[in-house]
């Protein structure tokens, strides 16, 4: 089968696609890949720069969409279902196998393209706002990145709890993407008083919710934007800078920073993924959660697609189309 596999950690110009044999299935699900994600996981893993530092060469892909090839007794998926499925890696192939657990039925009505970006950016999103965050119905978000995979679902799951809703973004274009999405408002990171705008967004008193997977000067501004008991959610580190606080901060302003990694906690509670799978099943039902696809790529121009990414130019999840 054809697969993109990293032969030198040198970010994408490592990737070479080739011939690999096809993986069997054992006790996993096998999946015909119709397309895949592009995510930070996949361009840290490139680099060398991921928690996880698998031999190479390997095939990145932490999640796809496609169709049940073989599934296992028992499992909740059976041959000839349109399934998506996290996979952390290997997902850049015609072929992968995928744990049970971590291999859910796409919605009704939902392309492939649009799967393949789901189940990690809403699981996270999900885990980030209800289990880690304790957002209640009528609280206020702000959402950083907003326009893109983490961002827009992150927007989508806040509107589902009954959160009023803001966004900051690079941009005029992010701002429309974030807006259509489901922000309320939508304020620029590059106008310099974007903490001010937020302020007076919500009468001065500040946000209850920031998810930040941004970092960096971004981290040290949103601190400012918390309303007394507010929660900073550090989903990750796309700005570049793992940021620090003064704890005597947290203290005066009775704010939390809490640590959001949906997939280490999985280790500790994997049951969770069946709860949150049927909470956002239950929002994609309602009209709430609907994937927002951004640029697609031939599996062949995976390189382009990380490039993409990095530079933070792609608004949406990011995909390959394998076949």
């Amino acid at each position: 089968m054809r697969a993109l596999r990293l032969e030198r950690l040198e970010g994408p110009e490592g990737l070479l696609l080739t011939e690999v044999p096809e993986p069997e299935a054992g006790d996993q699900v096998l999946i015909d890949v119709r397309a895949a994600g592009v995510s930070f996981p996949d361009l840290l893993l490139s680099r060398g720069q991921y928690q996880m530092k698998p031999s190479l060469p390997f095939v990145p892909g932490v999640e796809v969409a496609g169709v049940v090839r073989h599934a296992p007794e028992g499992a909740a998926v059976k041959a000839g279902d349109r399934v998506m499925a996290f996979t952390l890696l290997g997902g850049w192939a015609d072929v992968v196998a995928a744990a049970p657990g971590m291999t859910f039925p796409i919605p009704e009505g939902w392309s492939f393209e649009a799967a393949a970006g789901t189940v990690m950016n809403y699981h996270t999103a999900h885990f980030a706002l209800h289990r880690r965050g304790r957002l209640r119905e009528g609280e206020t978000v702000l959402v950083h990145g907003a326009a893109g995979g983490v961002g827009t679902a992150s927007l989508q799951v806040a509107r589902g709890a009954g959160a009023r809703v803001l966004a900051v973004v690079s941009s005029e274009e992010k701002a429309e993407v974030a807006r259509s999405a489901g922000a309320d408002r939508a304020f620029l990171s590059t106008s310099g008083d974007w903490v001010s705008q937020v302020k007076e967004a919500t009468g001065g008193r500040g946000v209850d919710v920031v998810l930040d997977p941004v970092g960096g000067d971004i981290f040290d501004l949103s601190l400012k934007c918390l309303a007394p008991e507010g929660r900073l959610l550090v989903v990750g580190f796309a700005g570049g800078r793992i940021p620090e606080v003064k704890v005597n901060r947290l203290l005066l302003k009775n704010v939390d920073v809490v640590g959001v990694a949906w997939g280490s906690f999985l280790l500790h509670e994997p049951g969770i993924t069946a709860e949150i799978s049927r909470a956002l099943a239950s929002l994609a039902e309602k009209g709430f959660v609907e994937p927002v696809v951004g640029p697609v790529f031939p599996l062949e121009q995976a390189a382009q697609a990380l490039r993409a990414l990095e530079s933070r130019t792609a608004v949406g999840k990011v995909v390959l189309r394998v076949r």
